[in-house]
């Protein structure tokens, strides 16, 4: 347990919102930041669907959000929590340490990335450092950050290939997404080209692997 004083933290615990699909993980770091004196897990959720309602319910001081959920993504909540809570900060917490992923947690407002090999004192100092309106990004995530580029992916070229992740037919992904299948066609050819592949499935892994979906 680290000890605080009073002049360095408020009296009232921080409240934070847990978002983790893995069920030992999520009570690990609900239990290892329930012994910190200055905070309190007030909600914990493992799909990224729930994460705004329970945000709206509990009001976090920060929402602590791993990418890879089930439902809405990490990323794609954190967006929404920042429109329907300005208040609240945003840290992504996650295993994938991807420059693609940190650029678009920053386009969505989160207040910092961390990787989730990192020791838990540095989890609860970032959280307290982005309370106090810091911003707070794993330095060897960030110099890769910026040396790997812009996503050079278009929203909806981003739609057609995850569309395409489970191995979905172009009339398949043109009926979910409500294009033709020559335009789906053509978004797929765009974004082999940009991922320098053979084939939409290897687009979407390289894609993945640079954190672009």
């Amino acid at each position: 347990m680290t000890e605080q004083s009073p002049e360095q933290h408020p009296a009232k615990p921080i409240k934070v919102l847990l978002a983790e699909d893995q069920r030992m993980m999520r009570g690990a770091l609900a239990l290892l930041l329930g012994l910190e004196d200055d905070m309190e897990v007030v909600a914990q959720v493992s799909d990224g669907d729930e994460i705004v309602p329970a945000a709206k319910e509990v009001r976090p001081d920060v929402a602590l959000l791993d990418i890879e959920l089930p439902g809405r993504s990490g990323l794609d909540a954190a967006a929404e929590l920042r429109l329907a809570l300005p208040r609240c900060r945003v840290l992504i917490l996650t295993t994938f340490g991807r420059p693609g992923y940190l650029r678009r947690a920053m386009e969505a407002g989160a207040s910092g990335f961390l990787v989730k090999d990192g020791p838990v004192e540095e989890l609860a100092a970032a959280i307290r450092r982005a309370l106090a309106g810091e911003r707070v990004v794993d330095p060897t995530l960030a110099a890769a950050a910026l040396t790997a580029g812009p996503n050079p992916l278009t929203s909806r070229e981003r739609d057609v290939l995850n569309a395409a992740a489970d191995g979905a037919t172009v009339t398949d992904i043109a009926t979910r997404l409500n294009l033709s299948a020559s335009t789906v066609r053509n978004y797929l050819s765009s974004a082999i080209g940009k991922t320098t592949t053979r084939n939409r499935m290897e687009a979407v892994r390289a894609a993945r692997t640079n954190g672009w979906l």
